[in-house]
């Protein structure tokens, strides 16, 4: 059993031309063994990005990609022809397979969104990767869970106001992200602020309290 909390500031963080983006988990240049995955997550990112802006075209193979916008519009075009613009409010997951290119580009200013890559499970499945956007029913005051792209994991979102409570679920695996607003102090923590985030291996439920309109997306992983 653990909690731990892994701050915004403590990401490494990239800055090029129209783009800020910080890596929770080890990637790239930052290398950290200790922060190489939590349960099947392997890179949890946050993007912003200027109008016309983000990633061109390149490859990914054996993992699926699921992504939140946050605020902006974000446009994913893949080498099966699929072209999506994808809204605030709408989960995107792009099941890669045995290889895909896309590219993801912000179509509108200020965009900013979460992409989480999983590690698929081996069920031997045919090798066709696939893209879908779905726009969950989110209620303020409330979790909603918005996606279930590999079985046992589970992406919830809870849209908070001021003084609202959530329960986040325990479990093997719970990774609890503050994307927008932040978290009362609480027995837990100093208060969250956005970007942090809270990492439960083998823990029990816990009430976390808005301070100000806040956002929270919460995955709930089995032990894999």
């Amino acid at each position: 059993m653990s909690v731990e909390i892994r701050r915004a500031s403590a990401c490494f963080v990239e800055r090029t031309e129209g783009r800020l983006s910080r890596h929770s988990l080890s990637f790239g240049d930052a290398y950290e063994p200790d922060n190489l995955r939590f349960g099947p997550m392997v890179c949890h990112d946050d993007h912003l990005l200027g109008n016309g802006r983000g990633f061109e075209t390149h490859r990914h193979s054996d993992l699926v990609i699921v992504s939140w916008v946050v605020s902006g519009e974000l446009t994913h075009t893949d080498s099966s022809g699929t072209s999506h613009a994808v809204a605030p409010g709408q989960v995107a997951v792009l099941t890669t397979r045995a290889g895909l290119e896309h590219s993801e580009v912000a179509s509108a200013p200020q965009t900013r969104f979460v992409p989480v890559w999983l590690t698929p499970p081996d069920d031997g499945a045919a090798p066709e990767p696939s893209y879908d956007v779905s726009t969950p029913p989110l209620q303020t005051g409330t979790q909603v869970r918005v996606a279930e792209p590999v079985p046992g994991a589970v992406l919830s979102v809870a849209r908070l106001d001021e003084g609202d409570t959530v329960t986040i679920p325990g479990g093997a695996f719970v990774h609890a992200y503050l994307s927008r607003g932040a978290l009362l102090r609480s027995s837990l923590a100093e208060p969250l602020e956005e970007g942090d985030a809270f990492r439960f291996v083998d823990e029990g439920s816990h009430e976390v309290t808005a301070a100000v309109p806040s956002e929270l997306l919460v995955w709930t992983f089995d032990a894999r």
